[in-house]
């Protein structure tokens, strides 16, 4: 590997200072392991893009292998589904793998365990060995069955495999060190009894390996030299090391295992139980719904592999767990599909137009521009005619002098065509605009050259014939979660925070060059975003996910809630120098910025970042939990709690220590705990208003 090229990520520098101390290039083999037990999701991706763009870096071969050792939760379908995400991402594997390629290979070496007296069979319920295995401040202690004869465990082992007992019954577990500082090396489990059906095995095995134990020994018999996992499994290499320890052969290559921190995305979650759960609940249509952070599902919406590589890399290799806003993401499919989208021209919230100097019965064929980011990719035909669709937004019929689209009396273009003129409107019995009337300027053909189609008018809209347009179902797809990290509250189930306008299905109108789109081809629909088709489409109706808007909607809500968070502030330091009258006028306008703040997040941070010694800053903490319908008492961790009541109680400000006892009246769980100080407060205050309101207790 050059590394003149690129600067090294420090697992790249882990496999250069291994070659450097001897090992040989040829030695060196990667793979991707992943647990048939769901589908892979944007988190798998990264470490498909690690591992097999190592592969490709070194030139070193890259397995697949499927660690199915819970056939519990194991499918045949997601065996499936995982193989066709990543030929799709674009990687080829050099073998494809099973850990239940080994499990006799397993079995063997764990009986070699037993006559080794470094594994025993333990009869203790679940319950019993929690509590003998103590805790990470206090030691474990020996199982009653810990030193059964290797005789007796052999005959059992045996016995379990046979399937001969219950699930639950028996386990096996390696004899390591029940005092160990580290959990997991008091005597793990290495097998299990399951009396279940395996996608590949069928019934021969009535007993299955843990994770920890056939994940390493998997790796030293396809002799992996490097085995990356993500964090969380740092605890676990000491356990890899011994398992190791007790079978490898000095002359062969003995796996490594380093740990990188797994990409969290925000706005989602990636756990496979939380996946597999809003699948089961029916929060969304199936694994590969679009809305899911599943391979499958980001490719229907319409993400190509170069999108989802780009990412990978871009967010590279860190150290370090952090949360990657999925804006990126969506950069990088913009990215991509700005290049290689075609343009095309539809409506989805349509609004009639009609060219009144233009003749019923003519339609006219005009030519249009593909993309022109993309010199190669050509022209094609869009008709026009008397009446056409053009988004109802795009008209207003009293404008402000900033509104750049049609109106009455001024002049815009329409894409590829001319320049029309408002003149007037039809509308219904409740006052709606049904019609709009305009006239076009014959001379105006953009492209045409004339003088008049290079007249500079306020702005372009795109547009679709009516007699031509085509009907589709349009599915406005949007982030499945409110929050930016749903299932990081400890006070909240991630399912509060799942978005209820996720999607959207509207009919929209497109231009006829459509017709023949076939599945996951992708468009832009100009001004609107772009769309892919679904594999739901048929020949007699279209259907269309939007995969992402033009600009992030998302960024700017953000920005926009910031901002009403920050004001508020500002303006909460006027509510102490003013009369009675403006003092109510400063609460309302706060209060009602307040309530239009969704942002879960940005309102317990805001919460928190204001518990301080500051008049101003408890005040507003307080009418957070006040004025606030997405935050409320319980979603606050008590210490928290409990300190701003604290504070606020002691402030300065009476009318901080007033909205505090309103709070705590409400705050029920909190009130026993601050009696006896609402009580003292009561001897000693003096503002007329608070001790009032205490006189109630």
């Amino acid at each position: 590997m050059s590394t003149e090229e690129k600067s090294l990520n420090f697992i790249e520098q882990i496999i250069e200072e291994d070659l450097k101390n001897g090992l040989s290039q040829d030695k060196l083999r990667f793979r991707f392991p992943p647990e048939p037990n769901g589908y892979l999701h944007i988190g798998h991706a990264s470490s498909i893009a690690l591992n097999f763009g190592l592969g490709i870096d070194y030139q070193a071969p890259v397995n697949l292998r499927f660690d199915d050792t819970n056939p519990a939760k194991e499918e045949q379908e997601f065996v499936d589904a995982i193989k066709r995400d990543v030929e799709w991402l674009g990687y080829q594997w050099a073998e494809e793998r099973y850990a239940s390629d080994y499990f006799q290979q397993l079995y063997d070496w764990a009986v070699e365990f037993i006559k080794n007296d470094k594994a025993y069979v333990d009869s203790q319920t679940s319950e019993e060995m929690a509590t003998q295995k103590g805790t990470p401040t206090t030691p474990g202690t020996d199982s009653p069955y810990r030193n059964r004869s290797v005789e007796e465990n052999l005959d059992l082992f045996e016995r379990m495999k046979n399937g001969e007992f219950a699930e639950g019954t028996h386990i096996l577990r390696a004899k390591i060190d029940m005092k160990s500082t580290n959990m997991l090396m008091r005597d793990p489990i290495i097998y299990r009894i399951i009396h279940k059906h395996h996608h590949r095995t069928g019934e021969k095995w009535c007993i299955y390996p843990m994770y920890d134990w056939a994940h390493g020994e998997s790796d030293y018999l396809e002799q992996i030299s490097h085995s990356f996992c993500t964090l969380e499994f740092l605890p676990h290499r000491e356990l890899y090391d011994w398992f190791l320890d007790q079978v490898v052969d000095k002359n062969l290559v003995r796996p490594k295992q380093r740990e990188f921190a797994r990409r969290n995305l925000s706005h989602t979650v990636v756990s496979k139980r939380k996946l597999l759960q809003l699948v089961n609940e029916k929060h969304v249509n199936g694994w590969d719904d679009p809305r899911m952070s599943t391979i499958s599902g980001l490719r229907r919406r319409g993400y190509t592999p170069a999108s989802i590589r780009n990412f990978a890399n871009t967010t590279g290799i860190a150290k370090r767990e952090n949360l990657i806003d999925v804006s990126v993401l969506e950069f990088c499919i913009r990215e991509d599909l700005n290049k290689t989208a075609p343009r095309v021209m539809a409506v989805l919230d349509p609004v009639k137009v009609v060219i009144t100097n233009f003749p019923e019965e003519k339609e006219e064929w005009l030519e249009a521009e593909n993309n022109q980011e993309d010199e190669n990719a050509g022209f094609r035909k869009v008709p026009l005619s008397r009446e056409i669709f053009i988004e109802r937004e795009d008209f207003m019929e009293d404008a402000p002098a900033k509104f750049f689209r049609l109106t009455l009396g001024k002049e815009v273009r329409l894409k590829n065509a001319y320049i029309i003129k408002g003149e007037s409107v039809v509308k219904d019995d409740e006052g709606n605009i049904t019609e709009i009337h305009v006239t076009y300027d014959t001379d105006s053909l953009s492209g045409s050259g004339t003088e008049a189609s290079q007249r500079k008018v306020s702005g372009t809209l795109h547009w679709v014939s009516i007699q031509h347009a085509i009907e589709a179902e349009i599915r406005l797809y949007d982030r499945l979660f409110t929050d930016e990290a749903p299932d990081s509250h400890k006070e909240k189930d991630f399912l509060e925070f799942v978005n209820p306008d996720s999607l959207k299905v509207i009919t929209g109108y497109l231009e006829p060059s459509l017709a023949t789109a076939q599945n996951e081809d992708k468009f832009q629909f100009q001004r609107l975003g772009y769309f892919t088709v679904d594999k739901d489409s048929t020949a007699e109706k279209l259907v269309f996910n939007r995969t992402v808007g033009l600009k992030d909607a998302w960024e700017e809500k953000g920005k926009k809630e910031e901002n009403i968070i920050n004001a508020s502030l500002k303006d909460i330091n006027k509510y102490f120098k003013v009369e009675i009258e403006e003092r109510a006028v400063i609460e309302n306008a706060i209060g009602e910025n307040i309530k239009s703040v969704t942002n879960f997040s940005l309102l317990q941070n805001s919460l928190k970042k204001n518990i301080n010694n500051n008049k101003s800053s408890l005040l507003f903490a307080n009418w957070l939990l006040k004025y606030s319908d997405t935050i409320k008492f319980s979603d606050v961790e008590e210490e928290t709690l409990q300190k701003l009541y604290n504070m606020s109680l002691k402030s300065e400000s009476s009318f901080v220590r007033f909205e505090t006892i309103q709070n705590l009246k409400k705050d029920f769980s909190n009130f026993e705990n601050f009696k006896t100080q609402l009580l003292d407060l009561k001897t000693s205050e003096k503002n007329e208003e608070v001790q009032k309101l205490l006189s109630e207790f």
